[in-house]
């Protein structure tokens, strides 16, 4: 692990983060033991959209029953679940952050899904897959804190079949303009690696996908932040993406607001097809 993935394992890293989630599980009048895999959709989704912008993608990928999905940045597990459940594949997820891939196991297992999902605490640059492993792929709010973005797309290609899909989720730059900190991905510009839409094409393109699709979902995102802040302020959500982001969740989601607003930064969805080579 490299000193940058060291520091963005640890700033996500959190030793409580099942215990929250229980808890507010619990405030819901949900049985941690007997949970349905749409019961954690208000805290499992870790990026701009929640649940809907995860549906939002997943069905512009037009996965089919039998297929094999990789989530690259799999968090605590839920575009990972999401996608089994809605549409029969199975899906191995990664992620730097061992909490996150303990939790993601056990909210799995409780489920019912540990059938067809597995979890594997791995870098996206150097994933221990073999070649052309897997028919489609999805990463959601992950290659903000990746300096190596060819390597990242390369690394990703490389496990992917002649053909298959690449969906993403992220975080893109519209401004040299400097951003507000802390944000849920960075406390700081050090962990902070935004790339624009056009860059991430030219990346995209030089490791071998054909981008298909390029979408700017910023009117999305100020109404999901605008709603969430709300709630969060009255106290009426007790189970949502806070417990992710910890005690300093309204001021990560107000900077992020911020910087959307005033055009620094958008949130921008892309489907890519990997080359028949």
């Amino acid at each position: 692990m490299t000193i940058i993935e060291h520091n963005v394992a640890e700033h996500y890293g959190d030793a409580d983060l099942l215990a929250r989630i229980i808890a507010g599980l619990a405030a819901c009048d949900i049985d941690p033991e007997q949970l349905q895999p749409d019961d954690l959709a208000p805290v499992e989704e870790f990026h701009i959209g929640g649940r809907k912008a995860t549906a939002y993608a997943v069905a512009r990928m037009a996965l089919g029953e039998g297929q094999h999905v990789l989530d690259v940045g799999c968090g605590i597990g839920g575009t990972a679940r999401y996608v089994a459940s809605h549409t029969g594949c199975k899906v191995t997820g990664v992620d730097l952050t061992p909490e996150y891939i303990s939790v993601a196991n056990k909210l799995t297992k409780q489920t019912g899904l540990d059938g067809k999902v597995n979890f594997e605490v791995a870098s996206a640059l150097a994933m221990p897959f073999e070649d052309r492993s897997f028919d489609a792929a999805i990463t959601i709010h992950v290659a903000m804190n990746i300096s190596e973005r060819a390597a990242l797309y390369r690394e990703i290609a490389r496990v992917m079949k002649p053909t298959a899909l690449l969906g993403i989720f992220d975080v893109m730059r519209k401004s040299d303009e400097g951003l507000s900190f802390p944000v849920p991905w960075a406390q700081s510009e050090s962990t902070s690696y935004l790339t624009s839409a056009d860059e991430m094409c030219s990346l995209l393109e030089e490791a071998g996908f054909a981008v298909q699709e390029i979408e700017d979902r910023t009117d999305f995102a100020v109404e999901f932040f605008k709603e969430s802040m709300a709630a969060l302020a009255s106290g009426s959500r007790p189970l949502g993406i806070h417990l992710v982001m910890g005690m300093d969740a309204p001021e990560k989601m107000k900077n992020v607001l911020k910087n959307i607003e005033t055009g620094r930064i958008a949130p921008v969805q892309m489907i890519a097809m990997r080359s028949e080579n």
